[in-house]
């Protein structure tokens, strides 16, 4: 009986990883870095680069609906901070992305908190920023392959 190819059986095993291999290049061509940047710049952004319509409305509804309830409640946009709870709080706000930027310069939200919604309103703002930067992350993994 003559045999032809590989004799220990993994000749099958090689096409699929040579395959897979080829897909994650085909994946990463491009600046895989765009949907991260452009997903913290504008909410949803990423998942909208990558055709991830749904996602990305859901994202970008979420997120600016929470930063506007925090803006409409007098929440606290931080912007200098000198103990360690006002810098994770600027930590949270930069996470807004352009939508920080924005507030800062048009000088929206309360500079100190006057009213006991305003916490409320500072911690919605802080909240959409982090999850603005899980959903930049998210659409990165989904560009790189790590998810889909």
């Amino acid at each position: 009986m003559a045999t032809t190819g590989n004799t220990n059986g993994t000749a099958g095993l090689d096409s699929k990883q040579g395959s897979k291999q080829a897909a994650k290049q085909g994946v990463q061509e491009g600046f895989v870095y765009l949907p991260l940047i452009a997903g913290w710049l504008v909410p949803g952004a990423g998942h909208f680069l990558l055709r991830k319509w749904w996602r990305g409305a859901l994202l970008a509804t979420a997120i600016v609906g929470m930063f506007s309830l925090g803006i409409a409640m007098q929440g606290r946009v931080y912007g200098g901070a000198s103990e360690i709870l006002e810098i994770l709080g600027l930590v949270g706000d930069l996470g807004n992305g352009l939508l920080y930027f924005v507030s800062r310069i048009l000088g929206l939200g309360a500079d100190q908190v006057q009213v006991t919604t305003a916490d409320y309103g500072s911690h919605f703002i802080v909240v959409a920023g982090l999850l603005n930067v899980i959903a930049a992350v998210d659409a990165h993994n989904l560009r790189t392959g790590r998810k889909s």
